[in-house]
């Protein structure tokens, strides 16, 4: 066990996580370290120099604990282990140092609401008689209909059917029924129970004294079910994005769960090398579409973060993406947090394929991680995005996921995200393991030579060398604690800009027809490159604008921004100016200079434009 440090350090002016960029590593797709064909800890360690060039804060490992894989690592039979094919406790102690030694913050998956049906309290519950208390750490309840033989209500399942299978009794006759909002192998546990609390706890604190800086909580708005557990009524997956209220989802009981997690982690003492207390961050993966409702989960004394999936689902259109902005922001500055922004999950179809694929979907990612890039607040960036991956289609016979099945193989669930990451060489698996490429996890593409890390690090054009400029530029512009992105663009939703800081101006084009810059605005970075001084269709720059100082070097006018020094630059905290650009561009389109579009000063109020 590592030894603690003082739990009096004081917490830093601007914490750490509440502008960083967070890497998602999925481990059995990231780096193979022994060479059978999975990713494992120690592959993961090896390859983190990646993550710290590409300038991220910190990273998150989804599930490595024991798992029957019947979701990916999230049906959990040791919430305190390491899967033996991802390595030992050794190597999840290496990779922490690693990556603390790299100066990356370690986040890990904690997956609360249920359990594998291999984990000993499930198979101590099935042993055991109806009305026990090894059966009420789950949801077990009689069925309806004359014989028990109908599920207790009419909820589904995530992965489609029913939310409950029935098991035998003791005796071997007809039994009771357990609940699963996931795959069968998942059942749910009762969180009104004070042991499934405890043990929680306790988990926590095991990865506390191991190192962990964080935790992402997974399906955090599923935890409690309304008393009764009643029919929640047809449609319900249309529901949940329709924010109509669920008895399964976003129960008022959850909330003073996490404030009782938030004060754990904020007093229990650090390990050398771990962030202090008070410095610790929670993110919640929860499915809550009205932006005051997710607010909440970030409200003083509850986590720290919670994703933003409404900007993820939202198409490539300027004027959706707008309002989107303005919603999130609006919402989560009343609670005083700040939105955590994310374009791709391991549960998401990959943005250069979800923006329409090809070229044009490459273009519109490469457009779309600017803009992300851009907001104030935390983002999150999942391993291949930074290297413009598309979504694979893998082999009906290579489909792990429960989804594949569940819908009788109507739907493909979302392994095609999930292939392992190329990193050298002209052929798979691209240096991913030393296995055969036909013995790796997922099958790579053949024509994945030009995607990987190896050719993309040489190619200053790159995706992968995009995402390093713009990092580096977004760390040496911090945003002031206050301030506020007003987006600004025309009715039609053809661009859309916005100031994140003083002087530092986003702009996208989401229009069909080049967009003309003010002269006196300076490129700093584009997404591709400019036709003179125009911005083209599905393209983001980010401009200096005329007026305020920055200190940051740039070659005006060019796609590129200058090298940048080693240690981070503070821009002006003055009042952002803009200038007055020349008259319209040709055929009355509505121009996008500084001059259109209002600035931010340092307290986040808005100054109308010039």
């Amino acid at each position: 066990m590592r030894s603690t440090v003082s739990t009096t350090d004081p917490a830093p002016a601007t914490p750490w996580w509440r502008d960083a960029v967070c890497y998602e590593i999925h481990p059995r797709a990231f780096a193979d370290g022994d060479g059978d064909g999975v990713g494992d800890l120690a592959g993961a360690a090896a390859r983190l120099d990646h993550v710290a060039r590409l300038g991220a804060d910190a990273v998150w490992i989804t599930p490595f604990y024991p798992s029957p894989l019947a979701d990916g690592g999230y049906d959990i039979a040791d919430h305190t282990a390491v899967a033996p094919d991802l390595g030992t406790d050794a190597d999840f102690d290496a990779f922490v140092a690693r990556a603390h030694g790299l100066g990356l913050r370690v986040l890990i998956d904690l997956v609360p609401n249920h359990t594998s049906d291999t984990h000993p309290w499930f198979r101590e519950a099935l042993a055991a008689d109806p009305g026990s208390a090894a059966r009420d750490r789950y949801l077990f309840r009689t069925g309806r209909g004359a014989d028990g033989e109908l599920p207790p209500n009419d909820w589904e399942s995530a992965f489609g059917g029913p939310a409950w299978t029935r098991v035998p009794a003791p005796d071997g006759g007809p039994g009771e029924w357990y609940l699963h909002l996931h795959a069968p192998e998942q059942p749910d546990l009762n969180w009104r129970r004070p042991e499934v609390v405890a043990d929680f706890e306790r988990i926590l604190r095991h990865w506390l004294d191991r190192g962990v800086d964080g935790f992402r909580i997974d399906v955090a708005h599923t935890l409690f079910k309304a008393p009764g557990l009643p029919d929640a009524g047809p449609g319900q997956h249309q529901d949940i994005l329709r924010n109509h209220l669920l008895p399964y989802h976003d129960q008022e009981e959850l909330h003073p769960l996490f404030r009782s997690w938030r004060r754990l982690l904020d007093t229990h003492p650090a390990p050398s090398g771990a962030v202090p207390p008070g410095q610790r961050v929670m993110v919640a993966e929860a499915a809550v579409f009205e932006p005051a409702r997710l607010a909440r989960y970030v409200s003083p004394g509850e986590m720290q973060q919670a994703f933003n999936f409404a900007f993820l689902e939202s198409p490539w259109d300027g004027t959706e993406l707008r309002a989107v902005i303005e919603r999130s922001v609006a919402s989560m500055r009343a609670v005083g947090a700040r939105v955590t922004w994310v374009l791709s999950s391991h549960d998401a179809v990959r943005p250069v394929t979800r923006y329409g694929g090809g070229q044009r979907g490459r273009r519109r990612a490469r457009a779309a991680a600017l803009l992300m890039l851009a907001l104030p607040g935390a983002a999150y960036v999942y391993q291949g995005e930074e290297l413009g991956l598309p979504q694979v289609h893998v082999p009906d016979d290579r489909l792990r996921d429960p989804l594949w099945e569940r819908s009788g193989h109507r739907e493909r669930g979302r392994d095609g995200c999930r292939v392992p990451l190329p990193w050298e060489g002209p052929a798979a698996p691209y240096g991913f393991s030393s296995a055969p490429a036909d013995a790796c996890w997922f099958p790579q593409p053949d024509d994945w030579a030009d995607l990987t890390v190896r050719a993309q690090g040489d190619d200053p054009a790159s995706m992968l060398a995009l995402y390093r400029s713009a990092l580096r530029l977004r760390r040496e512009a911090p945003v002031p604690a206050d301030a506020v992105p007003v987006p600004q663009g025309p009715a039609d939703g053809s661009w859309v800009a916005f100031d994140r800081a003083p002087g530092l101006r986003c702009l996208t084009n989401f229009g069909p027809d080049p967009l003309p810059l003010a002269d006196e605005d300076e490129v700093l970075l584009a997404s591709t490159p400019l036709d003179g001084r125009s911005v083209p269709a599905d393209t983001t720059v980010w401009l200096r604008t005329a007026g305020t100082t920055t200190a940051f070097a740039s070659q005006a006018g060019s796609s590129r921004a200058a090298p940048l020094g080693e240690r981070p630059a503070n821009i002006s905290s003055g009042s952002a100016t803009t200038s007055t650009a020349a008259g319209p561009a040709a055929v009355g389109r509505p121009r996008a200079p500084s001059a259109a579009i209002t600035g931010l000063t340092a307290s986040g109020e808005a100054t109308p434009a010039a």
